[in-house]
C-alpha cells in the first residue's frame, strides 16, 4: 500500500487556487465522464506493475527447508550406502534423509514434522565414518535399542558444529536468492536488510519524485520513473551478487514511489471532488490485484532471476502511454501554461462530447488567474510579516496539537509495519505458500469495499479504532493456536491483514483532516515519513520468528491493539468544519482550558500563525 501527501490537495495556496478554478470546468466535463473514466483506468493499471516490485519478495527470498550438508554427503558411494538410494536415482543434492540418519545427526529441535519444518544450522560432530561400519549393510533391521545404543555413542559426548554448506528442500521452491547467496541461519539478517533497503528507497523516492513532479510536471517524472523502474527491474535479474542486488533494490525501491505517486496525482486531479473517495479506494484495489497477480508469476515461474525479469517486462507496455497520457491541467493552470491547460481541456470534451467552448475556459482560467494573483499578493505581504516557514516542530509547540500529532504517528508507524510485515511474512505461514500469498492480497478487496461503504457513514475515528482492535485481537490471538492446527494460524492472520488494509485506508484520510492546512502538508508528510521507518524494521520483526514462530505476529498485534485504544483520544472529524489555521488546530477537540498566563501567550502567538503561508513542496 502507499501513502503519500499530495501538493494538489494539502499543498501551496497557488496550487489551491488552480485546484478551485479545475474543479469548476470537471463540473461541466462531468465529474467523472468517459475520457476521465479512460485516463484513470490506464493509470490504475501501473499499479499492478508497482505492487509486482513490492510484493515480489515473497517469492525472490523464498526459503525453502533445508540443512546441514554431512561430511559423509561428499562421498558418493557411503552416501548412496546410507540412504538406500540406487545409483540410477542418485542426487548428492537430495534432501530427503532417512528418519533414523536425521535423529542421529541433527539436534532434535531442528525438524517440526507437523508444521513441515526442517531447518537445520548445526550438525552433530560425530565420526561418519565409524557410522557407516556399524551400519554395515543392515540399515533396514535397526531396532529402537540399536538405535538409542547408536545415538548414545555417536552424539550425546561429540557436541555439535556449524553448517559449512547447506542443502535445499528443491520440491517446491526450486531456486531462490536465499539459496543461491545461502541467506540462512547467522546470513538470515541479510534478506531483512535488503527488504528495509528497499523500504528506504520508497522513502527517499516518495520525497524527491514528489518535489519533482511538482516542479517540472507530472507528466515527465512519471515516465522517467517508469523506464528507470523497468531498467533497474531487469538489472536485478542479473545482479552477480548480493551486495549489487540490494543496491539496484533501493532504486526499484524509489521508482516505485516515482511511478504510484505520479500516476495516482495524475488520476485524482483528473476526478470531480464527490468522486475522489471512491476513486482512490478503486486505484489501491488495483494494487491489491498486482498482489494476487505477483502470485500467478510465482505460480509458473520458479527461478527467481527469470521471475524478476518477468515481473519487470510489463513495464514496458505503460512505456506506451507516452502519447495517451496528458499533462495534468491542474499543475499546467498553476504554472501559468495556459495554453496548454486550455487544448487539455477541449480535448476531454470532444472526447466526452461535452460543448465547452474557448470563452467558457477562458472565463473559469481568468476567475482562477485572479485567485492566485490575490493569493499571490497575500503570500507576499505575508513573507514580510513571518519570519520563518511552518515545520514539523510546529506541530510539537502546543499542547494539544503536540498530543493528536503524537497519536497520528504511531497509527501511521504502527499500520505500515503491521501492513509490510504481514504480506512478507506469508512464507512463514507455513503449508501452502502460494495459497498463503494470493489470500493475502484478496483480503485487501473486501477491506476497501468496506471503506467506499462506511468511511462517510459511520465516522473515521470509529473505523480506524475499530479495525486496528480486530485486527491486534486477531493477531494477538494467534498465541493459542495449537500446532497442528496451521489453518487457524492462517486464518487469524488473514483477518488481521483484512483489519490492518482498512485502518490503513483510514488513516491517510483522518489525518489529513486533524492537521489544519497552513501545516498540513508539514503534517502529513512527517506522518508518511514515520510510517516508512514502521515498513523500515518490519522484516527485522518478521526475523524473530525464527526463535519463536507465533512472536512477530503477536508483536504486531499488540501494536494495533494499543493504535486502537489509542485511537480514541483522537477528535471525530467526520462532517466537521476544514481546520485552516495552527489556532484552529489547537483548539479542536481541546478538552483542558486554562487561563494561565502561559496558555495566554501560547493563543496569542497561535492567532499571529493564523497568516503563515501554506508549505506546498513536500511530499512523501
Amino acid at each position: 500500500m502507499h501513502t503519500y501527501t499530495h501538493s494538489y490537495l494539502y499543498g501551496s495556496k497557488h496550487i489551491l487556487a488552480a485546484k478551485m478554478g479545475y474543479d469548476d470546468v470537471i463540473i461541466q466535463l462531468g465529474d467523472f465522464g468517459k475520457y476521465q473514466r479512460l485516463i484513470f483506468f490506464l493509470l490504475c493499471l501501473t499499479a499492478i506493475s508497482c505492487a509486482f516490485h513490492k510484493m515480489s519478495r515473497a517469492f525472490i527470498f523464498a526459503k525453502p527447508n533445508f540443512r546441514c550438508q554431512l561430511p559423509f554427503e561428499n562421498v558418493i558411494t557411503n552416501y548412496r550406502y546410507l540412504v538406500n538410494i540406487s545409483a540410477k536415482h542418485q542426487n548428492i543434492d537430495n534432501f530427503e534423509l532417512p528418519a533414523y540418519l536425521w535423529r542421529i545427526s541433527y539436534p532434535s529441535n531442528t525438524t517440526d514434522p507437523k508444521a513441515g519444518r526442517y531447518e537445520s544450522c548445526k550438525h552433530f560432530n560425530i565420526n561418519y565414518t565409524l557410522l557407516y561400519n556399524l551400519l554395515g549393510k543392515n540399515t533396514d533391521s535397526l531396532n529402537k535399542s540399536s538405535l538409542f545404543l547408536l545415538t548414545t555413542n555417536l552424539t550425546f559426548s561429540n557436541g555439535t558444529l556449524p553448517c559449512t554448506n547447506y542443502i535445499y528442500d528443491n520440491s517446491k521452491i526450486k531456486n531462490s536468492a536465499v539459496t543461491e547467496w545461502n541467506m540462512v541461519c547467522d546470513r538470515s539478517f541479510l534478506v531483512a536488510t535488503s527488504d528495509a533497503v528497499f523500504m528506504l528507497g520508497v522513502l527517499v523516492g516518495s520525497i524527491g519524485f514528489g518535489q519533482l513532479s511538482d516542479k517540472c510536471g507530472r507528466r515527465p517524472v512519471f515516465f522517467i520513473s517508469l523506464l528507470t523502474q523497468v531498467t533497474f527491474g531487469i538489472l536485478a535479474g542479473i545482479a552477480p551478487d548480493y551486495l549489487t542486488y540490494t543496491i539496484v533494490r533501493f532504486i526499484i525501491g524509489a521508482t516505485t514511489s516515482g511511478v504510484f505517486l505520479v500516476a495516482y496525482v495524475i488520476a485524482m486531479e483528473m476526478v470531480g471532488p464527490k468522486k475522489r473517495l471512491y476513486a482512490g479506494m478503486f486505484l489501491m484495489m488495483f494494487f491489491s490485484t498486482g498482489f494476487m497477480l505477483t502470485g500467478a508469476f510465482g505460480y509458473f515461474i520458479h527461478e527467481w532471476r527469470t521471475f524478476q525479469i518477468a515481473i519487470s517486462l510489463p513495464g514496458l507496455v505503460f512505456l506506451g502511454y507516452y502519447w495517451i497520457i496528458p499533462e495534468s491541467v491542474r499543475w499546467l493552470i498553476s504554472n501559468n501554461r495556459r495554453e496548454d491547460a486550455i487544448a487539455n481541456i477541449k480535448k476531454a470534451a470532444r472526447f466526452n462530447n461535452v460543448d465547452l467552448d474557448t470563452e467558457t475556459i477562458d472565463q473559469l482560467l481568468n476567475d482562477n488567474k485572479d485567485i492566485i494573483i490575490k493569493a499571490k499578493e497575500t503570500d507576499d505581504v505575508t513573507s514580510i510579516a513571518v519570519t520563518k516557514p511552518v515545520s514539523v516542530f510546529d506541530l510539537m509547540r502546543y499542547p494539544n496539537l503536540r498530543r493528536k500529532s503524537l497519536l497520528i504517528f504511531f497509527d501511521w508507524f504502527v499500520n505500515s509495519g503491521t501492513y509490510y510485515g504481514l504480506s512478507w511474512n506469508t512464507n512463514a505461514l507455513g503449508e501452502n505458500m502460494l495459497f498463503n500469498f494470493v489470500i493475502s492480497g484478496a483480503v485487501e478487496i473486501p477491506a476497501f469495499t468496506f471503506l467506499i461503504f462506511t468511511l462517510n457513514r459511520w465516522g473515521r475515528r470509529n473505523i480506524l479504532c475499530g479495525c486496528m482492535l480486530v485486527a491486534g485481537c486477531a493477531l494477538i490471538l494467534t498465541i493459542t493456536v495449537p500446532q497442528n492446527a496451521n489453518w487457524l494460524m492462517v486464518l487469524l492472520a488473514m483477518v488481521g491483514k483484512l483489519a490492518i488494509t482498512a485502518s490503513y485506508g483510514t488513516v491517510y484520510i483522518f489525518s489529513a483532516e486533524q492537521f489544519p492546512t497552513v501545516i498540513r502538508n508539514v503534517g502529513l508528510g512527517a506522518s508518511s515519513m514515520v510510517a516508512r521507518i514502521g515498513g523500515i524494521l518490519a522484516p527485522f520483526i518478521n526475523m524473530l520468528g525464527n526463535y519463536w514462530h507465533p512472536l512477530p505476529l503477536i508483536m504486531f498485534g499488540s501494536a494495533a491493539f494499543m493504535g486502537g485504544i489509542l485511537s480514541l483520544l483522537l477528535p471525530e472529524t467526520l462532517n466537521k468544519p476544514t481546520l485552516e489555521t495552527i489556532a484552529d488546530g489547537e483548539n479542536f477537540g481541546r478538552r483542558v482550558t486554562t487561563t494561565s498566563s502561559e496558555t495566554n501567550k501560547e493563543m496569542s502567538a497561535l492567532h499571529r500563525d493564523d497568516s503563515i503561508p501554506l508549505n506546498g513542496n513536500f511530499n512523501t
